[in-house]
């Protein structure tokens, strides 16, 4: 059956502006940076899978939209697009997809539609952990050691030959969704039986510090990275630790080269432009490991901890580099910033600290909270799983994290409960 769509047309939109269409996303704050801007025409690219809500469809209302119906097969609804905009006269030329989750039926839709896009082997590469990691070994990248798995059983094995602990996850799972640190044989018996219908790898644990590089690209070089630090493993954070990210200050004496990294990754993937963001391990003697990559906007607040550091609009500048542009972006600031995601717990929610409270804490230039007293909490085993954030500044990224111990230290948050 065809779902029922929703498909708009422009009313009246400059002839001389540049069209791209924008795959819709969870992430609303990019978003709402690209329908802002005066110097691109934008139509949105809407999936029916993916839920938003009223107060978003409301406000984006007046925007031209395609909506596709994803029962139906992509060849069906590339040619319905290029229908509709046959008729609406407003032709993208360009395309952007900052939503992780569809981006091989994105990156597919757009080769129908006859626009820019990666081709189903660079989305493996940026998306299938397994064939992600064989183009590691490929181009001599550091990484763990690590195979498929279909039962526990073969989690034991790998274990006996590369030692505990491991990482067992999803080939495609993001948030720590699904993903369980092993420490032992014994420890099998905590871990729920394996979801058939996912496909399975473990991994050889690396004990070290994570840090997370994030880089704009554009024709294929990139304009400049951005190195963040996380105080405690982002896995760590299940059990809570600190859930935190730091982008470090421009002037910071960094332990790697963070353009230089992005660029071997970029080659290596044939990234062509956007946003590329990598996860990688230091150990204590120095060695590194190339953990995880992404074509696409990296989660949390980690984009905004980068404008912020460096005092320019960073969401512009990748839109930009969408555009066919080499964007030159001019930085006004040098302190270190980050993004503390506040603890969460289930139950009834009583008692919380305020956002009036948390700003007057020092370091702090913003806060929010997702929840107020009398919500019911039942947050999901991941790392995004929270009651807000704040943002942090300091002369340094060291500095930063040890305010932010502090204000966890202050945090309320009283629970009973449901």
């Amino acid at each position: 059956m065809t779902a029922v769509t929703t498909d708009r047309q422009p009313h009246s939109v400059p002839a001389d502006r540049p069209v791209v269409l924008l795959v819709e996303s969870r992430r609303a704050t990019f978003t709402e940076n690209v329908l802002s801007r005066d110097d691109v025409t934008v139509v949105l690219l809407r999936f029916d899978s993916i839920a938003l809500t009223q107060e978003y469809k409301d406000r984006t209302a007046a925007v031209p939209t395609f909506t596709l119906d994803t029962s139906a097969p992509l060849e069906r609804e590339a040619e319905r697009y290029l229908q509709w905009v046959a008729q609406t006269g407003l032709v993208p030329t360009y395309f952007c997809n900052p939503n992780e989750a569809l981006q091989a039926d994105a990156q597919k839709f757009a080769e129908l539609a006859g626009l820019p896009h990666l081709s189903q082997e660079q989305v493996a590469w940026v998306r299938n952990k397994m064939t992600m990691k064989d183009r590691y070994a490929e181009l001599g990248i550091s990484h763990p050691a690590y195979r498929p798995v279909k039962t526990l059983a073969d989690v034991e094995s790998f274990a006996q030959a590369h030692g505990w602990p491991v990482i067992l996850k999803p080939i495609d799972s993001d948030s720590c969704i699904n993903t369980y640190r092993i420490d032992s044989a014994e420890g099998l018996a905590d871990i729920p039986a394996l979801d058939p219908q996912l496909h399975w790898m473990v991994e050889q644990f690396i004990r070290g510090r994570e840090f997370q590089l994030c880089a704009v690209i554009a024709r294929g070089k990139v304009v400049d990275a951005y190195l963040s630090k996380n105080p405690a493993p982002i896995l760590e954070v299940l059990d809570g630790a600190i859930n935190a990210n730091i982008t470090y200050a421009p002037s910071e004496v960094l332990e790697v080269d963070a353009k230089a990294l992005a660029q071997q990754l970029t080659d290596g993937l044939a990234i062509p432009y956007g946003y590329l963001h990598g996860e990688f391990f230091l150990t204590d003697d120095g060695e590194f490991y190339m953990s995880e990559v992404a074509a696409r906007l990296s989660g949390c607040e980690v984009p905004m901890n980068h404008g912020l550091a460096y005092g320019f609009d960073f969401l512009n500048v990748v839109l930009d580099t969408y555009l066919d542009r080499v964007p030159e972006p001019t930085y006004t600031q040098d302190r270190a910033v980050g993004d503390l995601l506040l603890p969460t717990r289930p139950g009834r929610l009583v008692a919380i600290s305020t956002e009036e409270e948390l700003r007057k804490l020092p370091g702090v230039i913003g806060a929010h909270l997702t929840a107020r007293p009398g919500d019911v909490l039942d947050p999901p085993r991941a790392s995004h799983a929270s009651t807000g954030y704040v943002h942090v500044e300091g002369a340094t990224a060291d500095e930063v994290e040890q305010r932010m111990q502090a204000i966890l230290d202050h945090f309320v948050l009283e629970v009973e409960a449901a």
